[in-house]
């Protein structure tokens, strides 16, 4: 039986990093990791992954950062600096595999408001063939939480153990191995190659 693979996006399928954005507004990486730093970016960012609404998040960040408040309204409103592009080699793959048959999902932690910046353009048509994009910042739930891959899976109708299961995240992975997913933890479309055809899923 073809297992269901589930795609993460966020530098799986498509490029993404901040300091893109950010080496066009401070001097260094290291001056830009101070700025991420000071104001907890990931967690920041995680809240609107998981829903909360990008002007909420940049009035009460800019409120507690008043002297950093045009480098955190610039995220919300440079934010498309930050995409990359698609990752081709994954790309690929993934055209190889609904070219052979396999159901498609996607599971991503991103905004609801900032995904569909994104979603029918050009560069981004491979999106079209998920069956089903379960996005975070849609579902007020989050990875690496046990929930959202519980809603992938009733929605869906699949068994965990049914289930490939690819992302870069290792908290992610985790979870995921912990219910029972089959998993990649996602360095390179290379390694990855690799392994759906160690594993059968891709043959020659």
């Amino acid at each position: 039986m073809q297992p269901t693979m589930v795609f993460d996006l966020g530098n799986v399928l498509i490029g993404w990093d901040i300091y893109a954005l950010y080496r066009k507004l401070l001097d260094s990486d290291e001056e830009i990791a101070a700025f991420l730093n000071s104001v907890r970016v990931h967690e920041w960012n995680a809240q609107m992954d998981a829903g909360k609404p990008f002007a909420e998040a940049v009035e009460e960040l800019s409120v507690e950062h008043p002297d950093k408040a045009h480098l955190i309204r610039a995220y919300h409103e440079r934010w498309i600096e930050t995409i990359l592009g698609p990752i081709d080699g994954t790309v690929r793959l993934l055209e190889q595999l609904d070219e052979r048959g396999y159901r498609l999902l996607a599971l991503s932690n991103w905004s609801a408001e900032t995904f569909p910046l994104i979603r029918h353009t050009d560069p981004y048509s491979f999106l079209d063939r998920f069956e089903t994009i379960f996005l975070s910042g849609q579902l007020r739930m989050i990875k690496p939480h046990e929930p959202i891959f519980r809603h992938l899976l009733e929605k869906s109708g699949c068994r965990a153990e049914e289930c490939f299961f690819i992302d870069d995240s290792k908290a992610n992975i985790e979870t995921a191995d912990r219910l029972g997913f089959q998993t990649h933890l996602f360095h390179a479309p290379e390694a990855l190659e690799n392994d759906l055809r160690a594993r059968g899923i891709l043959s020659a």
